[in-house]
């Protein structure tokens, strides 16, 4: 079955202005280090960007169940890029005024994705919903490669200036693109604040009765938790410090996971379609099983060259990334059937929240376990964890997960 106008309407609107923000996510950190020389600055505009998306989630949440969430999108689009473009015509440049659109960038951005995730389920049939997110994570990965190789050469050329213009820009088009979305809300207008907090308590009310989507929600958090900290303090230490991998090898690392994912995504877009909920298990223990492995690779008692190890952490890399897309998809699949569409900016804006609030945390414990934990010895950690709460579900909840959402396409056949 043929993906429809109104999906590749919003799938190549959100992929012409990821290109734009990943051009812009590479120069700014430039121009902030060129600028100040400081690793305090750079943690700053870092900050600016999570915290208001950090407190404004839930709300965001009510206003994307209430409010047209095309409407949203469109107005959201135009609104940034406008912003944009301003500060470029106007020439407000300053480290003081980059910040303050940062912080403005990510107020935004997070009543803009909670409105279009919500959406996303909307625009297609629910049996086309693995190849839908397949498409649409597989058109955010290209951009995640593209963007960065082609913002180094535009901040090379033109500056911050340059890149700013071309996210503005990109934010306009893919304004253009939304606009042709057909798609009809009831607006449900907010009376009074007290009408949030009873949104929120409905949202979290649905999460709290629906034993599946509990049961999907806390995997997800859990493993989160104990692995992200691993791939995005831990692992690069162990490339760059502990290996010593020059930048080319660190780069070539990162892009192989990438064509890992998108290798993924096309073994779901090509041949698996739906029945990869199926293999979801066997993608997971093979996800923690790499971590484990990694940490023998990387222990005393191994001694292989640079080069070997290079090349084993390619293949490592490129399987990781591929078993990654292969659990997304379904968990992503899933939580979009078991939601309806009048509760999913408030469920998935308290999932985001919670995901939001913990990862941090485990980023912050690892950096501190670093300076008394060999990488080793916490990579092993985390691969041994996250091994023995798979085990845990797998054993306690293997049916309910794997058969979650297939009673919805049931009941619509």
């Amino acid at each position: 079955m043929m993906l429809n106008r109104n999906f590749w309407l919003y799938a190549v609107g959100r992929f012409v202005s990821q290109i734009g923000w990943a051009v812009q996510n590479v120069a700014l950190p430039l121009y902030v280090l060129d600028t100040t020389k400081s690793g305090a600055m750079m943690s700053v505009f870092l900050m600016a960007g999570m915290i208001p998306s950090l407190v404004l989630s839930p709300i965001a949440g009510v206003v994307g169940d209430r409010y047209n969430r095309k409407t949203i999108m469109v107005w959201l689009d135009i609104a940034r890029g406008a912003l944009l473009l301003g500060i470029v015509l106007s020439g407000l440049l300053s480290l003081n005024a980059l910040l303050a659109v940062q912080v403005l960038m990510s107020i935004m951005g997070t009543f803009f994705g909670t409105a279009t995730s919500a959406m996303f389920a909307d625009l297609v049939e629910k049996e086309e919903l693995a190849k839908a997110t397949s498409t649409v994570q597989s058109l955010s990965i290209a951009a995640r490669i593209a963007g960065p190789l082609v913002g180094g050469v535009i901040y090379a050329f033109g500056g911050i200036t340059l890149a700013i213009l071309i996210n503005g820009l990109s934010f306009l088009g893919s304004g253009l693109f939304e606009m042709l979305i057909e798609y009809k809300w009831q607006t449900k207008k907010l009376k009074h604040l007290g009408e949030v907090k009873d949104d929120l308590l409905e949202g979290v009310a649905f999460l709290k009765d629906n034993k599946p989507l509990k049961l999907i929600m806390g995997y997800a958090l859990m493993i989160n938790f104990l692995l992200t900290p691993a791939l995005t303090v831990v692992l690069p230490y162990v490339y760059r410090v502990s290996i010593g991998f020059n930048s080319e090898k660190f780069g070539a690392l990162q892009t192989a996971f990438m064509v890992g994912m998108l290798l993924g995504n096309g073994i779901i877009l090509a041949k698996l379609g739906n029945k990869a909920e199926k293999l979801l298990f066997k993608m997971l223990f093979i996800e923690v099983g790499l971590f484990i492995v990694l940490a023998l690779l990387v222990s005393p008692a191994v001694a292989f060259g640079t080069s070997t190890l290079f090349s084993i952490f390619i293949g490592m890399n490129i399987v990781w990334g591929a078993s990654n897309a292969l659990v997304n998809v379904p968990f992503f699949t899933k939580m979009q059937k078991l939601v309806p569409s009048e509760l999913r900016g408030r469920v998935f804006s308290v999932f985001e929240l919670l995901a939001q609030a913990l990862v941090p945390i485990g980023v912050a414990i690892a950096g501190i376990a670093l300076e008394y934990f060999t990488p080793y010895s916490l990579l092993m950690a985390s691969g041994v964890a996250g091994f023995a709460v798979t085990l845990y579900y797998f054993l306690r909840h293997k049916k309910a997960i794997i058969n979650v959402g297939t009673e919805i396409d049931a009941s619509r056949a």
